[in-house]
């Protein structure tokens, strides 16, 4: 049981680390451009150098949700995350991980919400550049949508022994 639990804490602090990356770094679309790559993320448009992201007025909402959303994210895996601690030294044996599973849950919709919306609304449009492909923190981002699920069940299921 002390396995499982060691287990699944470092999956969580890992979907934690990895959300941070996916929101801050500029790797969303990457494309190339006349002088070598182009990236966009949530907040910049980066080739040699980092400017803002240029958005129209009619996505400029669709980038904000999207930015709203995995910034709760990352505040949700951090709640589940300090609760599953709490919860770890306060509980009673035999009682479940309601709480942290349920905030986990949360945090997997708030992801699920943020890369859909970005999914829908800029894959394959990107100014200045041929070839547009989704970077390393698109992937990130789905990988902890997973990782989040996984752990958001097993929260629920798990019983402290």
């Amino acid at each position: 049981m002390l396995v499982l639990l060691a287990g699944i804490f470092v999956v969580h602090i890992a979907t934690v680390i990895m959300l941070f990356v996916s929101t801050i770094a500029n790797v969303w679309m990457v494309g190339s451009y006349n002088f070598g790559t182009i990236s966009t993320g949530l907040w910049l448009l980066c080739n040699k150098t980092c400017t803002q992201l240029p958005v129209s007025s009619q996505d400029e909402a669709s980038l904000k949700a999207v930015q709203a959303f995995m910034i709760l994210s990352i505040i949700f895996s951090v709640v589940a995350l300090v609760l599953f601690i709490i919860q770890l030294f306060t509980l009673e044996k035999g009682k479940r991980f309601y709480m942290t599973g349920a905030v986990m849950l949360v945090c997997w919709m708030c992801i699920l919400i943020a890369v859909s919306i970005y999914t829908a609304r800029f894959t394959g449009t990107m100014a200045y550049s041929t070839n547009p492909h989704h970077g390393y923190c698109f992937i990130l981002a789905w990988i902890c949508f997973c990782f989040s699920f996984i752990i958001g069940i097993l929260y629920l299921v798990l019983r402290k022994k």
